[in-house]
């Protein structure tokens, strides 16, 4: 599966754009794609610490690892984690 994602800048926008990269949507694709593989590196690292530490077997390839450490609980979305934060906090009486 595959998202697309669109997104509108101003004129103003778009031209600091064009000055720092020749193609705006071929910069705005690397950088989506290059943080996404940041954050799954972090995630599958965690992973199989967590596995083997738990003598839990590592599923096979990248989109698996991600995916169990998902079902896992090992990697939450941010929306998950901010709710938690706000759940702790109010209990804590924040």
């Amino acid at each position: 599966m595959s998202h697309t994602f669109n997104i509108t800048v101003t004129d103003t926008e778009y031209k600091g754009l064009q000055s720092s990269a020749v193609s705006p949507q071929t910069w705005i694709e690397n950088a989506a794609t290059n943080e996404a593989r940041i954050e799954n590196d972090k995630i599958i690292s965690a992973l199989v610490i967590h596995c083997n530490e738990n003598n839990i077997a590592i599923a096979v390839g990248r989109d698996a690892q991600v995916t169990q450490a998902f079902s896992l609980g090992i990697a939450k979305t941010a929306e998950q984690r901010q709710k938690e934060f706000e759940d702790n906090w109010k209990a804590s009486g924040g």
